[in-house]
């Protein structure tokens, strides 16, 4: 029995790797187009691979799988982010837990997935040919099963043929991306970090919460990033231009307007300027006296009125934030998208449509947040049409 896998990624050497140790008598090949194998895996985490989560205190999976979670809520009961990390563990990869759950290799070095998921499918036989480009099914006659593995194609037509093949796409377009802005001066603030920042997209009811980095160019961090995952297709719609509300500090309104008239009390001999409030940054502090109480930076806590008060917190839990386009796509690693979960079986990801032939990993239109969410995915789906395959 032979078994082919369009895509050298993430999904594809992890497939392999366990239709082998499932059938060990399959022949198996990989197929890449490019020339590098697990690429993605390389660059993800800042070249530490974020390989998953623990999911603590996550109770909603559509919270972090903005598309496909009643699908991998199905699947993670079959292989789930306690069954990756005891597998990376079994061979070979020790891991560590962060503070924020995010799961990785105890190296912090991605070379040490690339080394074990490349590692054991040399081991166990399975062919990588590289530089192969796979366009049509007919160029995998003589396959028994094949698997299509290849990650978002975001190029306009990449995936007519599987459309043509009888399977729904949904129109990939980018996801997981930072947010280009036009304010000078908030792009001057480059590398300032609001560490409890609450995002929201107005008119919707797309909230996101964590860590916001200003860069020279607009935003970014965790909370930048699930903001454009969960609003993907209302940012493409609008051509990336939209408003975002910020609330710098996470805080509720109520908690910041006492923090504000009590700086107002205690420190009334003070110039405004001088003490950032409720431990925002400072330059970020000054911003926002620029940008919400121009003609007062200068005066005392005490000199200011109720109206004054008003403004800064308005600020502080309300900026409007203009955006102006998208960080370029070179830069993203995730897109939202691609083969309809309708064209598969929600219990092995085989199609409907042609007999024996699977998807895996983010060609189907299942993504996830930052945070080791989208490896998760990508683990779950192709241990799944594994499975599958075995027992075919």
């Amino acid at each position: 029995m032979r078994t082919a896998i369009v895509g050298g990624g993430a999904a594809g050497f992890f497939l392999a790797v366990n239709l082998k140790e499932m059938r060990p008598e399959m022949d198996v090949t990989i197929f890449e187009r490019g020339s590098r194998l697990l690429s993605k895996v390389e660059i993800s985490g800042g070249g530490r691979c974020n390989c998953t989560n623990t999911f603590e205190d996550i109770s909603d999976l559509s919270a972090v799988y903005p598309r496909g979670h009643r699908l991998m809520k199905r699947l993670m009961n079959v292989f789930s982010q306690d069954d990756a990390y005891g597998w990376f563990e079994r061979h070979g990869v020790p891991l560590t837990v962060q503070s924020d759950h995010c799961v990785f290799p105890q190296s912090q070095d991605s070379h040490t997935i690339i080394d074990c998921l490349m590692g054991h499918a040399r081991r166990y036989g399975v062919r990588i040919v590289t530089g192969h480009p796979v366009s049509q099914l007919s160029d995998l006659e003589g396959f028994d099963f094949k698997v299509i593995a290849t990650g978002g194609m975001p190029r306009n037509g990449a995936m007519d043929w599987l459309g043509d093949a009888g399977h729904d796409i949904v129109t990939p377009v980018p996801s997981l991306f930072s947010l280009g802005i036009g304010d000078q001066r908030l792009k001057a603030l480059s590398g300032v970090v609001a560490e409890r920042a609450v995002t929201q997209l107005p008119g919707t009811k797309i909230r996101t919460s964590g860590p916001l980095l200003i860069t020279h160019w607009g935003l970014s961090g965790p909370a930048i990033l699930r903001l454009s995952s969960h609003a993907a297709r209302i940012l493409h719609d609008s051509q990336y231009h939209a408003e975002v509300l910020v609330n710098w500090t996470g805080l509720p309104e109520s908690e910041v307007r006492e923090g504000v008239v009590e700086m107002s009390i205690v420190h009334r001999l003070k110039q405004v300027a001088s003490i950032a409030p409720l431990g925002l940054p400072h330059r970020l502090w000054d911003y926002l006296l620029g940008k919400y109480l121009p003609a007062k930076s200068m005066a005392r806590w005490g000199d200011l009125g109720r109206k004054d008060l008003n403004r800064l917190v308005g600020g502080i839990t309300c900026d409007t934030v203009t955006v102006t386009g998208r960080a370029p796509f070179r830069d993203e690693f995730v897109t939202c998208g691609g083969i309809s979960l309708k064209s598969v079986s929600p219990t092995t990801l085989e199609s409907r449509s042609c007999p024996r032939l699977f998807f895996a990993g983010e060609v189907l239109d299942i993504d996830g947040v930052t945070g080791g969410f989208n490896f998760q995915a990508a683990w779950t789906t192709a241990y799944t049409v594994a499975q599958a395959i075995a027992a075919g």
